[in-house]
C-alpha cells in the first residue's frame, strides 16, 4: 500500500491529510539530489550561451509541466540572450497528425528528427520513465550525441537509465500528485535562480 492510500486510513479530515501529505513531500524532497539540479541548471546556461535549443516533453500531467517549464525558461528568466526552449507537447496539429500517421509512440520523436540539431538539449518529465513515446524520443536524441535530462518518480523506469543528468523524485510507486509537485517545484527552482543569477551578473 502506497503512503497516501494509508495516510487516508489514518486521516479523520482533510487537515489532517493536508498534513500529512506535506509531511510527505517534505520526506521526499530531503533525498533528492541537490548536484543533479546543479548539472541541469550548467547545461541549460550552456545552451543559452551557445544559441541550442532546449525541447521539453511530457505526458498528461507532465506534458503541462512541460509546457509550464518551457514558459518560465524562455520568458520568465528575462534574460538576454534568451534561452531558446520549447515544449514539443504544445502544437495539437502536430501531435494529431503524427499519432493519425505514424502512431502515438512517434509524437516527440518524429519532432526531434526535424527540429533537432547537434548541442541542443532533451527535457524528458515522465513520473514512470517507462512511456515509450518519451523512451523513443530520448534513443534518437542520445544517437544524436544530445544530451538528456530526465526528471523522474517512482523507481525512475528507462528514463532514469538512459539520461544523462537525473533528477529523481524517490516516491512510491503510482503517486503522481507527489512525483508531478516536485517536479514543477524543480521548474521554479530553476526558473527563478536562472533568473535572478543572471539579472545580477548582468
Amino acid at each position: 500500500m502506497s503512503y497516501l492510500k494509508e495516510l487516508i486510513h489514518k486521516s479523520p479530515d482533510a487537515k489532517s491529510y493536508a498534513r500529512g501529505y506535506f509531511s510527505y513531500l517534505t520526506t521526499i524532497f530531503e533525498k533528492m539530489d541537490e548536484n543533479a539540479i546543479s548539472q541541469f541548471v550548467d547545461a541549460l546556461i550552456g545552451a543559452q550561451k551557445t544559441g541550442k535549443t532546449i525541447f521539453f516533453i511530457g505526458n498528461g500531467g507532465s506534458a503541462a509541466t512541460a509546457t509550464h517549464f518551457s514558459n518560465d525558461i524562455q520568458i520568465g528568466t528575462r534574460c538576454t540572450p534568451p534561452f531558446r526552449a520549447i515544449s514539443l507537447t504544445d502544437n495539437t496539429a502536430v501531435l494529431t497528425a503524427i499519432g493519425n500517421d505514424y502512431g502515438y509512440e512517434e509524437i516527440f520523436s518524429k519532432q526531434l528528427e526535424k527540429l533537432m540539431n547537434p548541442g541542443d538539449l532533451l527535457v524528458a518529465i515522465s513520473a514512470s520513465g517507462n512511456s515509450p513515446n518519451i523512451v523513443r524520443a530520448v534513443k534518437l536524441a542520445k544517437e544524436r550525441g544530445n544530451t538528456v535530462v530526465g526528471l523522474t518518480g517512482f523507481d525512475g523506469g528507462a528514463l532514469r537509465e538512459l539520461s544523462d543528468i537525473r533528477i529523481h523524485v524517490p516516491s512510491n510507486k503510482g503517486e503522481y500528485g507527489p512525483v508531478e509537485d516536485l517536479h514543477m517545484v524543480i521548474d521554479h527552482l530553476v526558473g527563478s535562480y536562472l533568473m535572478l543569477k543572471l539579472a545580477s551578473e548582468k
